[in-house]
């Protein structure tokens, strides 16, 4: 633990967060993220969850969101005086930086009080620069791990930079604080979620495409870029196969938004996904779990899941790529890691993905059953808080 100053009130901790929760939520990023407010910037927020109807994905957060209030008022003196104003995971990819700033520095902002951010992977192993630094006070500059955590104050008293992102995808999640119960983010969150069809199995539902299109700088320019699901898919080696193909009056975009189906050299997975984000949900699940799944394996009949592409098939998913991966070179320099050397590419097959649909079904339902169950004292308390079951 590393204390700053009363000049620079500022707490840095190691493995506040534990290994697990930062794969989990690594996991909900890479699944359901769009694109930032800044170039090269990725964000997944809690209400976007709720928006693409994946709200039991919310509960990962609800026990680390009350750890860092607690810590976050035990350390600046302000018990049960703060609100969670905002919560978000984020990722900045190679080229994302930002300069000296303050996190309270424009009128809009004005009721951000603390500030934390939480490192879910590691320099040197995930990504390279992005260096977190403090412009006056010790300790100057963070070179984090998985699982540590910056506090401090949002005003000018801690002015703060990040590097340039060189390689590989920083990935952190967000908060901020407030005194102002005005701007309580669980009271927002728990509107929307009263709105839900909570007990209904959740299947993702995308949201309109051009908050997944990429392009460089934020350029407008359709001609270039990549559509950051399929980039996602692509990076672990998947293509996917439209199954309205053949509906000449859909726009090119729709067709990720109705059933799809997994592709990975030279052969297709049968199982009928209901769009890309089902589908990218199941495969980043399968990554995440990949250890876990290869040694508990579920025993099933492969030959029926998995089978050889058609010529028309496969010039279908080279269709659908010259539509939304219009420069994979470019995927790899946002998304990739030199580091990785191109091993998750290998790491799956189709055979993986389909064992582990049973799998994603079960933690969804899990997750789903606790919201559920917790939701009716969210309401009444109006805060989102660990409910003990039964």
């Amino acid at each position: 633990m590393s204390e700053g100053t009363r000049e620079h009130p500022r707490l840095i901790l190691s493995n506040f967060i534990t290994p697990e929760e930062c794969k989990e939520l690594e996991f909900i990023h890479k699944s359901c993220s769009t694109v930032g407010y800044r170039p090269n910037v990725f964000s997944t927020t809690l209400s976007h969850l709720i928006a693409t109807n994946s709200p039991h994905l919310l509960i990962p957060f609800v026990s680390i969101r009350e750890r860092l209030k607690e810590k976050m008022e035990e350390t600046f003196g302000c018990e049960f005086e703060l609100f969670i104003e905002f919560t978000g995971l984020i990722s900045w990819c190679r080229g994302a930086c930002i300069g000296w700033h303050s996190d309270d520095n424009r009128q809009y902002l004005k009721q951000r009080h603390f500030s934390a951010v939480c490192y879910l992977n590691s320099y040197g192993k995930d990504f390279k620069g992005g260096l977190f630094r403090f412009q006056c006070g010790e300790p100057a500059t963070i070179a984090p791990s998985a699982g540590d955590v910056i506090m401090y104050t949002a005003d000018d008293r801690n002015i703060h930079s990040v590097d340039e992102v060189t390689d590989g995808e920083r990935l952190t999640l967000a908060m901020w604080f407030t005194r102002d119960s005005s701007h309580n983010e669980d009271s927002n969150l728990i509107s929307r979620l009263s709105q839900c069809s909570s007990h209904e199995f959740p299947l993702p539902s995308p949201a309109s495409a051009n908050m997944y299109w990429f392009c460089p700088h934020q350029n407008a320019n359709l001609n270039t870029g990549f559509d950051i699901c399929l980039a996602r898919l692509h990076l672990l080696g998947f293509d996917l196969h439209s199954l309205q193909e053949e509906d000449r009056s859909l726009e090119a975009s729709e067709q990720l938004m109705g059933p799809i189906q997994l592709a990975k050299g030279g052969e297709l997975l049968a199982r009928k996904f209901t769009n890309v984000l089902h589908a990218l949900q199941v495969v980043q699940f399968c990554n995440w779990k990949a250890s876990e799944l290869k040694t508990s394996k579920v025993e099933y009949d492969d030959v029926e899941e998995v089978k050889a592409m058609s010529q028309p098939q496969l010039e279908t998913i080279n269709a659908l790529n010259a539509v939304f991966l219009l420069d994979k070179g470019l995927v790899t320099t946002i998304f990739g890691c030199l580091c990785s050397n191109g091993e998750e590419k290998d790491s799956l097959n189709l055979t993986d993905v389909s064992s582990a649909i049973t799998s994603w079904e079960e933690y969804t339902c899990k997750l789903l059953k606790e919201l559920v169950s917790s939701l009716p004292q969210w309401i009444t308390y109006q805060t989102i808080h660990k409910v003990e079951s039964g």
